[in-house]
């Protein structure tokens, strides 16, 4: 099943390390404005952000949810990113 991203439009950093955090990601170290958060299963997420208030373009949400974080839409509800 598709993510619909229009429903995400507005995800900041803030938001999407707080969901990372919950979801069992830690931080593991950090270079400028890229934190790296890795799983215990060996998933990780890069963050790059500017602006902690700031939303991500849809490519770099895509790449951060699918490809890096391995989220489905179940895991975006679960972890109340949408609704």
């Amino acid at each position: 099943m598709a993510i619909d991203y229009s429903k995400m439009r507005g995800l900041t950093a803030r938001d999407l390390i707080s969901a990372l955090k919950r979801d069992g990601f830690a931080m593991v170290r950090q270079a400028g404005s890229h934190k790296q958060f890795r799983h215990a299963d060996r998933r990780q997420v890069t963050v790059a952000y500017h602006r902690r208030g700031g939303s991500f373009q849809i490519g770099t949400l895509k790449a951060m949810v699918e490809h890096q974080a391995r989220w489905t839409e179940v895991d975006l509800r679960r972890l109340g990113l949408v609704r």
